[in-house]
């Protein structure tokens, strides 16, 4: 098993959108960043667990915890043509877009913010904190581990 950190915007998507979804699970669409793909494409497993970062705001922090339900999907938004994230040169057969299903486990409560991750000692070669600006980062267990003894689980 893997450990992951996913950002969403939550005013676009938020760990509670999650939680209140049909099943609590959705497809992490609209990642357009080619090393992010990659990761979901050839890295992220059934399983796995991710972190629910909820990243441009007035506190950035983690919101909850996800499970990965399903991998190896074509982002539904890249053949959209409504969508932002529509991409008129994927291919459905051939798809450049690939994302997965997460399904909602818990929240955190409180939540991790990224202001007390910067100023922990133990997280300080955390990806989050030297890589912020992909949207998909992994999470080492050792890191994972102390997250979450920062925290309860709701």
């Amino acid at each position: 098993m893997k450990y992951w950190l996913l950002k969403s915007e939550p005013d676009t998507f938020s760990y509670d959108d999650l939680a209140s979804a049909p099943d609590r699970r959705t497809v992490w669409d609209g990642v357009r960043n080619y090393q992010a793909r990659n990761l979901l494409r050839d890295e992220i497993n059934p399983g796995d667990f991710t972190f629910f970062y909820h990243s441009s705001c007035k506190e950035p922090a983690i919101a909850g915890i996800c499970r990965v339900t399903r991998t190896g999907l074509a982002d539904p938004s890249a053949f959209n043509p409504g969508s932002p994230y529509f991409d008129a040169k994927s291919d459905p057969d051939n798809p450049r877009w690939i994302t997965i299903e997460v399904e909602a486990v818990h929240a955190l409560n409180p939540v991790v913010t990224l202001k007390a991750m910067r100023q922990d000692s133990a997280l300080q070669e955390m990806a989050l904190l030297n890589r912020a600006r992909l949207s998909v980062q992994p999470v080492t267990e050792q890191e994972w581990d102390h997250i979450m003894s920062l925290t309860r689980t709701v």
